[in-house]
């Protein structure tokens, strides 16, 4: 049985580590031997019964979880604690359990990973989720000539040039990596994973949601990266062409930032619901919807982005409307006829564009298509079918 250490910053208690992380190992460790270290935020590690629950299931799935906390403040030095941390427990399990592999998500474990790599001998697996270094840039956080921009690009180039193999989530970021200079020639074995979904657990409802108006759906944060001034303002146009529209936002945490960006583009609170539900309850949510919305910055680092709702909208049925320049979405929605790309915000084009996802929406055969797109691209049999066999190569070479 294949041994694998797999190192996660983000905590096992939140909807997305449990979506993109619990849900492949669930699975993975069916046919390997798993210890997972996670990095649990307070406040989920507080909620007693969430807790009790995900560690009942981690445990039942037959995985070894070695939650650690997370630190936020002061920020660099909160997150080399952390690093510290995770790096004495990972040698530790790596000697005590004779792991042979690392599986680093992302940046930061990877610091973590690399270390085990040169201290232990064991293979390590860049995971590397998008372009994270560029992507502080993208979101403000950092500047292009700041010294974390350098340091952490440095640390990148580690990362690539060390890696035994390295993962993607589009195809348009393996590309960009194809371009690197300290690359050319030098690229690792490289497979694309994009962020999939349990498609026996987001599937299609039988029948429409109760009701004759048109609900527009909107899944997850609306921070950062997401254009939600773009939404809000598309919404108030299908409220033109569909007075009797309503719309479904689901989302954890920034309520009363989402009402106040729909109150300025002139949205009637009437007709928006609001809602927090846990990752279990989200597909019901998405069943009551005709279509979905969202829009990303379509800037350098989204190029390696593939948003996890997109794989949960469709395989629940749901067409959607969303923007061009981020990942591969342009190919998978408007090449599968699922959804609409916007390649600008403009009045015209938003219309133009809520006038094709409705049509989409009202056609009795775009639920199955949307369902068998995400059989297609965002199976989460595959993606886990991809990762066994990378896990199989690092161990037999």
């Amino acid at each position: 049985m294949i041994r694998i250490l797999y190192i996660s910053y983000d905590g096992m208690l939140e909807p997305l580590g449990q979506s993109q992380v619990l849900a492949y190992l669930k699975i993975l460790a069916t046919s390997c031997h798993i210890h997972l270290i996670s990095f649990e935020k307070e406040a989920d590690w507080l909620n007693v019964e969430e807790n009790r629950k995900i560690s009942q299931e981690i445990t039942d799935a037959g995985i070894l979880w070695h939650p650690l906390r997370y630190h936020k403040h002061p920020t660099a030095l909160a997150t080399a604690y952390d690093i510290f941390c995770g790096t004495v427990l990972g040698i530790w399990l790596v000697f005590h359990h004779s792991l042979k592999i690392v599986h680093a998500r992302s940046y930061v474990p990877s610091v973590m990973a690399l270390t085990l790599k040169w201290l232990t001998g064991v293979k390590y697996l860049f995971d590397m989720r998008g372009f994270w270094v560029d992507e502080r840039v993208d979101g403000g956080l950092w500047t292009r000539d700041g010294r974390m921009y350098r340091v952490s690009k440095a640390f990148e180039r580690h990362f690539l040039l060390s890696a035994d193999h390295v993962v993607t989530l589009t195809r348009s970021a393996l590309h960009e990596l194809g371009r690197f200079d300290y690359l050319r020639g030098k690229m690792p074995p490289s497979t694309v994973i994009p962020t999939c979904a349990d498609l026996t657990h987001f599937s299609p409802v039988a029948g429409k949601h109760d009701g004759d108006g048109f609900v527009l759906g909107y899944l997850g944060s609306v921070g950062t990266w997401y254009l939600f001034d773009e939404v809000a303002v598309c919404f108030a146009q299908l409220l033109r062409l569909r007075s009797n529209a309503s719309f479904l936002v689901v989302n954890r945490g920034e309520h009363a930032y989402i009402k106040k960006r729909l109150t300025a583009a002139g949205v009637p609170d009437h007709t928006v619901e609001l809602l927090t539900v846990s990752h279990a309850d989200v597909p019901s949510q998405m069943a009551r919807m005709d279509a979905g919305i969202f829009f990303i910055k379509p800037v350098f680092s989204k190029q390696a982005s593939a948003p996890t709702k997109l794989a949960e909208f469709l395989g629940c049925g749901v067409p959607c409307l969303s923007n061009s320049g981020v990942g591969d979405m342009a190919e998978v929605l408007e090449g599968e006829k699922v959804g609409v790309i916007l390649k600008t915000f403009d009045e015209a084009s938003m219309v133009e564009g809520l006038q094709r996802l409705i049509e989409l929406a009202v056609n009795p055969n775009t639920r199955a298509l949307c369902a068998s797109a995400a059989q297609k691209h965002f199976s989460l049999d595959k993606g886990v079918a991809r990762y066994q066999k990378i896990y199989l190569q690092l161990q037999d070479n």
